[in-house]
């Protein structure tokens, strides 16, 4: 063999026990280095490093004061008149407005006095007072919110430069990562507590959610401080914990620094924020729509209504399926959300589509998701009786004049009503009920049960497994794939 491996001395017991001593050292050494890696000794010198750019918020609300409780005083009775005039009496005390305390936390983005907070923390306050780590107390205005992030940006006037924290990246931060979260539990104060990133990318319930999971300690009064990474920069705003009791059970969500940073530079800038819009609705692509479909995975955005906007101007069509956004693959309808929205207002965006098995690439001009926010929908529908036709397992019936009048369709309404569905069918696991509305087979208009049949027909010639219907529901689309069972 060429390698040479290394020699021991066994004839010498002292070298022996000092070659092995040495590998033990070595050993040590590097066992240290790793602990030291993974978990600091002491987080004591980041607490005092960044302490000072943490800060305590109060607010102050006026509410409306409300009257005590209304005496039952039985109708004639002596005290009738006696009750009457006290309360006469006493009106303008019993209605006269009281003010309303709340705290939370916060954090100092530039010297000049930028403070970064939870919307809700600040809502509908009349005064907001900042406590910073030196005792010194400050009153904030509000430069702009953001519900839908929860983010709100705060502005001081000091005399003197504050001691400030900047953002980290938050797409850097890997599930086991050390954090540190800093804020006012509980009313408590400038409180410490550490842990580790449990989860990334959680969603709660709005449409540009991206939390990280920290099992570091929030409770109440932490709302809006910062959680920090072990260089001391912002990965996360503390927004919300999952608790059946109120109090920290170790489940704690911080709001991704990489969406405040965005959010807060669009609110300094503008004192709002402008999200790009597309203008469509869309849906998830599962495997069976991708069979239906002839897509070669599950992935993507399945359009299911086009109304007017930007989309429908750039010539995008229901049925389409969006796999590809400004340069970037779609992995699904939250992925897309979130990136047609961080996307400028304006922009003049390249959108790959898959229709009729083939790619198509479509340029569209972003519009203002704030400005569109409402889109109209048709009147809800409910169940009517109609002639009866049963396909896949659905009472069809072509929409009448009748029909329409009874479930408040519009006058152009066109497709077939689901009159009944058999429980026992595929459709209905699908989530099919009377009331809804089939327009589409195939990705082609129905307006008779025959037309359905012959959809279903061509499609079990041509070998598919199953047929896309699209359904609507109180005006809403989506797209169902429904098995053709042979």
């Amino acid at each position: 063999m060429n390698s040479q491996a290394v020699s021991i001395p066994t004839r010498n017991p002292g070298a022996l026990k000092a070659v092995w001593m040495g590998f033990l050292a070595t050993a040590l050494v590097l066992a240290q280095a790793m602990q030291a890696t993974a978990r600091p000794d002491s987080l004591a010198d980041l607490a005092d490093k960044i302490s000072p750019s943490v800060v305590n918020i109060t607010t102050t609300t006026v509410v409306a004061g409300q009257a005590g409780p209304n005496p039952i005083v039985p109708e004639g009775s002596p005290f009738e008149d006696f009750f009457r005039e006290f309360q006469d009496r006493n009106n303008g005390n019993g209605d006269r407005p009281r003010r309303s305390s709340a705290l939370g936390s916060g954090f100092v983005i530039s010297e000049d006095g930028y403070i970064v907070t939870n919307n809700h923390v600040i809502e509908s306050a009349d005064e907001i007072v900042i406590e910073f780590f030196s005792g010194e107390e400050l009153e904030a205005k509000v430069v702009g919110t953001d519900p839908n992030t929860d983010i709100a940006l705060l502005k001081v006037e000091a005399d003197k430069p504050l001691p400030y924290v900047n953002f980290g990246d938050s797409d850097t931060a890997r599930v086991g990562d050390w954090v540190m979260a800093m804020g006012n539990p509980l009313g408590q104060g400038f409180s410490v507590s550490a842990g580790i990133v449990s989860a990334r990318n959680r969603a709660l319930s709005g449409s540009y959610d991206d939390y990280i999971q920290t099992d570091a300690a929030i409770n109440r009064g932490n709302s809006g401080g910062p959680l920090f990474d072990m260089d001391g920069n912002v990965v996360g705003v503390n927004t919300a914990i999952l608790s059946p009791n109120g109090g920290s059970i170790g489940i704690g969500f911080s709001m991704a620094s990489n969406v405040v940073s965005r959010v807060v530079d669009q609110l300094k800038e503008f004192g709002e924020t402008r999200r790009g819009w597309l203008g469509v609705r869309i849906q998830d692509v599962t495997d069976d729509v991708a069979e239906a479909m002839q897509l070669t995975k599950a992935a993507g955005a399945l359009v299911t209504d086009v109304p007017d906007g930007p989309a429908k101007d750039g010539g995008m069509m229901q049925g389409d399926v969006i796999v590809s956004f400004d340069g970037v693959e779609v992995a699904d309808t939250r992925a897309l959300v979130r990136q047609v929205g961080n996307t400028d207002v304006g922009k003049a965006v390249r959108v790959v589509v898959f229709r009729d098995g083939k790619t198509v690439t479509l340029k569209i001009a972003l519009g203002r998701r704030e400005e569109a926010e409402a889109i109209p929908v048709a009147q809800p529908q409910d169940d009517a009786p109609a002639a009866p036709t049963e396909v896949l397992g659905l009472t069809l019936s072509p929409v009448t004049k009748e029909l329409g009048k009874e479930l408040q369709l519009p006058t152009t309404a066109t497709g077939l009503v689901v009159m009944d569905v058999d429980e026992s069918t595929e459709a209905y696991e699908k989530g099919l009920r009377a009331g809804d509305l089939i327009t589409e087979a195939g990705q082609q208009k129905l307006t008779t049960v025959q037309d359905l049949e012959d959809r279903v027909a061509e499609a079990k010639e041509a070998g598919r497994k199953s047929l896309l219907l699209l359904v609507r529901r109180a005006g809403e689309p989506r797209f169902v794939a429904i098995s053709l069972n042979g």
